[in-house]
């Protein structure tokens, strides 16, 4: 029982917190793993391996795929997604726990999202400096390393629960020791974006 525990709890809090990285890539992965039987999902998150939500979220993905290389797109996916990733992460969380008891699915949900906002937050403010620099390769580079960094660690979430799960914990801990860090960071980098985006106004005037 308690092995399966932690392996729902591994999976759930996995899938949020890749949700806030690669939501689309995450899904079909799993749906993937799922479908052709690799592994065995907990909870109600064995619908990932229907094939139209495969096939729905590869499309995505790949409209993502290239949207994430277009500086003022990318920024923008972000933006917009910020709606759809944190929501589906909680979603995959408390899917996980299906089988489980409401108030416990009710917690997954609630600890599920925190966890996608902290990565999307995380993902979205480090794309967005990247996309104040005007060369393109630093904004590609994070891209493709963002998708790998999601397809590997779906991967390694199916097979390795518990090992995600303590992963899971090291983004929190470090994202509680350098959340005040980046918050100030990124209202500077807004500042200058006011900064740059006011004196382009007036000399246009």
């Amino acid at each position: 029982m308690t092995a399966d525990w932690l392996t729902t709890l591994g999976t759930a809090m996995g899938s949020a917190w890749l949700s806030g990285i690669n939501l689309y890539a995450t899904v079909v992965t799993l749906g993937v793993l799922q479908r052709f039987e690799l592994v065995k999902l907990p909870g109600g998150l064995n619908m990932l391996g229907e094939w139209w939500v495969i096939g729905l979220a590869g499309g995505l993905y790949l409209i993502e795929f290239v949207a994430d290389k277009i500086p003022a797109v990318d920024s923008a996916w972000d933006a917009i997604h910020t709606f759809i990733r944190v929501p589906a992460g909680a979603i995959l969380a408390a899917t996980a726990f299906a089988e489980f008891d409401p108030a416990v699915k009710a917690v997954a949900m609630i600890v599920g999202g925190g966890i996608a906002l902290g990565s999307h937050g995380t993902k979205a403010a480090t794309r967005l400096a990247a996309n104040t620099s005007p060369e393109p390769v630093s904004n590609i580079a994070l891209s493709v390393g963002e998708d790998i960094v999601a397809f590997g660690s779906t991967v390694l979430m199916a097979f390795f629960p518990v090992l995600i799960l303590i992963v899971v914990a090291i983004f929190l801990i470090l994202l509680i020791w350098l959340g005040p860090k980046a918050y100030r960071a990124l209202k500077r980098l807004l500042a200058r974006f006011r900064e740059l985006f006011g004196s382009a106004s007036s000399s246009v005037t």
